[in-house]
């Protein structure tokens, strides 16, 4: 397990073996996800947005823009 020490300014280095593994290098982001109270993921944000094709699939059918609007209308009615 690699660990590491913040600094009064509230700064870390993360652990080479972390970074590696991570493959992230100097000047990458990297996210801090909360996966429950008090639990953080660690997540490289070094991705482009092109990696996320496919990640979601299409609507077996599409909707109109008629259809959406009264969706919208019939439950901004309802919020009332």
């Amino acid at each position: 397990m690699s660990t590491a020490t913040m600094t009064s300014k509230g700064q870390i280095t993360i652990p080479a073996a972390v970074r590696a593994a991570l493959g992230v290098a100097a000047g990458d982001r990297v996210e801090f996800v909360e996966v429950e109270a008090g639990r953080f993921e660690l997540v490289a944000a070094t991705l482009s947005v092109t990696a996320l094709k496919g990640l979601a699939r299409r609507p077996a059918k599409g909707v109109s823009i008629e259809a959406m609007n009264r969706a919208i209308a019939a439950h901004g009615a309802k919020a009332r």
